[in-house]
Parts: C-alpha cells; structure tokens; sequence
C-alpha cells in the first residue's frame, strides 16, 4: 500500500470523498469503471490491507464458492471430529451452576 499528499488539483476530488460519506464512488472511462474512491473515515489499516489483498480476496472467493456448493461443516461435526467443546458451550454449565446458588 502507498501513501501520498493529495495534489491540490485533485483536492476536490476529497471533498467529493467526504460528501459521499460511505458511498464508494466509481469512476469510468470509455463507460467502464476504471477506479474507485472510497472514504477511510471508519476503516482500520488491517481491514484496508486485507480488503487489498489479493492472495487474501481468492482464499474468500474459495471459502464461498465452497459453500454455494454446500461444501461445509457444522461446529458440532468439528466438536465431534476433534473431542472439544466450543468455549461458550463449557461457559454455559458454569453459568447455571452460578444461577442455582
């Protein structure tokens, strides 16, 4: 990822930026997006590199093509598999033994 000054010409297009709010603008040539504006107002470092990232962008492309194919596990089947229980589910004996006293 780069970082640079904003060159004064294009200071309007950050007004632009800061108007639209959430908004992601696109910009087009020859009607084909060709870039995109996006404001960082609310976004942290890691969510903007991994958003960036390519090898991060196919694993969840994988991921969902896996399940549109249905290609996925319960917690419970990975509970079973490994011989663990999920750490809310060991809290909830604890919580009811707390309530009854």
């Amino acid at each position: 990822m780069k970082a640079m000054k904003l060159p004064k010409e294009l200071q309007s297009f950050l007004e632009v930026a800061e108007t639209a709010e959430e908004e992601t603008l696109i910009f087009i040539k020859k009607k084909r997006p060709v870039a995109a504006l996006v404001s960082l107002r609310k976004v942290d470092r890691e969510s903007l590199a991994l958003s960036t990232n390519p090898q991060f962008l196919r694993i969840i492309e994988t991921a969902r093509k896996e399940v549109r194919a249905g290609k996925t596990t319960s917690l419970e089947a990975l509970e079973r598999k490994f011989g663990v229980t999920a750490p809310n589910k060991r809290m909830e004996g604890t919580r009811k033994t707390r309530r009854s006293s």
